[in-house]
């Protein structure tokens, strides 16, 4: 039997086995090639010129100029308190009481006083006389008189002083009573019968009659518009009357909690609604009113580090590249663009935080619109 040899181009089997273990092991460990981003389809507006006329307006309420918290000038407790929120009063009118007795008692001991010091100085008034019959005789020396003249000059000072705490006294007993300095309405009780309160704490707030103060708010960056004599104009909410009133005060510093500053516009007494009245205030601004200004949806606009950007459509490339503007304030919704686009520029207005630089994009159109119709060959068909 002649043995056969094959070739040595012709590998073994098991040799054949081995390379493609390696291929698949090396397709097995090969990463996946990622499919290719979408084509995000985003929101375009034309830039375009509009007219800055948006007058604010602003909730305000009607309120008095002066307006006083007033309180017992001594500690006490209060045994009747006549006023109630809404009542008129007028000057001299007894709002609360406290308990007088402790009062009544000092009056007396320093009445008291008085009429003991009133003793003693006529005592040494008709000591004085008697001497002064005797030095006319030459009974006794000069020196003598001199002592009994200054007994009676020490005497009334005495009695003057006693005289003086008496008064103290008696408006101590007299403080007891609050009354109302002048006419106007109780708009707040602070306290109630039964209660110890210490000098000095309000009790009763009255608004004064008189001239009326609508106040409002508004954010900081309305306030440079507004200077003390700015028209406003004020609506009645109620009988939808309009009021002309001037900005009588404009609040230094924010308020804490709101951010915003208080402004006081000053109305005449006669012509004013009713204190508490709800009204509506819109001030004459001349900042931009009537000037031609871009104006973008809110939703346009991204925080870019520390200034606000927008994403400008380069129609050639279908990519968007980041723009920044400056924001000068609102009007309504919109926000008025000082710098950084011009007219025809074409802005993405939604979707902005999902977009990065050089990114492809393309028009949405929706399939509701006469655009997009156009564009399937709907619109003038027969």
């Amino acid at each position: 039997m002649i043995p056969i040899h094959l070739p040595q181009a012709f590998p073994r089997p098991h040799a054949w086995l081995t390379v493609l273990g390696s291929v698949l092991l090396l397709v097995a460990c090969s990463k996946p090639v990622p499919p290719p981003e979408p084509v995000r389809a985003v929101k375009v507006l034309t830039v375009g010129l509009g007219t800055y006329d948006a007058e604010a307006a602003y909730a305000a309420e009607i309120r008095p100029r002066l307006e006083s918290r007033l309180g017992f000038r001594v500690a006490g407790k209060i045994i009747r308190r006549q006023a109630e929120v809404g009542q008129k009063v007028q000057a001299g009118q007894v709002l609360a009481e406290v308990d007088p007795k402790d009062y009544r008692l000092s009056a007396d001991a320093a009445q008291a006083q008085v009429n003991a010091a009133k003793t003693n100085r006529d005592l040494a008034q008709a000591d004085f006389n008697r001497f002064k019959n005797l030095k006319d005789q030459n009974f006794i020396s000069g020196a003598e008189l001199d002592r009994r003249e200054a007994a009676v000059l020490s005497a009334q000072a005495q009695l003057e002083q006693a005289q003086s705490q008496l008064a103290a006294q008696g408006n101590q007993a007299g403080y007891a009573r609050l009354v109302a300095d002048r006419p106007g309405v109780v708009t707040a009780v602070e306290a109630e019968a039964g209660q110890v309160v210490a000098a000095g704490t309000p009790v009763v707030r009255i608004a004064m009659d008189g001239p009326r103060d609508v106040l409002f708010a508004v954010p900081e960056d309305k306030l440079a518009g507004l200077t003390v004599g700015t028209p406003v104009a004020v609506r009645v909410w109620s009988s939808q009357s309009v009021l002309q009133g001037k900005v009588r005060e404009i609040a230094s510093s924010a308020d804490p909690l709101t951010r915003t500053f208080a402004i006081k516009v000053a109305l005449d007494g006669n012509d004013a609604p009713p204190m508490g009245s709800t009204v509506f205030a819109t001030p004459k601004l001349k900042t931009l009113s009537g000037v031609p200004v871009i104006k973008l949806p809110t939703s346009a606009l991204r925080q870019d580090g520390k200034s606000s950007a927008v994403w400008v459509l380069d129609s050639a490339s279908m990519t968007v590249k980041s723009q920044a503007v400056e924001v000068l304030t609102a009007d309504g919704n919109l926000a008025v663009i000082g710098s950084g686009l011009k007219p025809g520029d074409k802005v993405v207005s939604t979707g902005v935080h999902v977009l990065a630089p050089g990114q492809k994009v393309t028009e949405y159109v929706d399939k509701a619109s006469p655009r997009a119709a156009a564009a399937d060959g709907k619109v003038g068909a027969p």
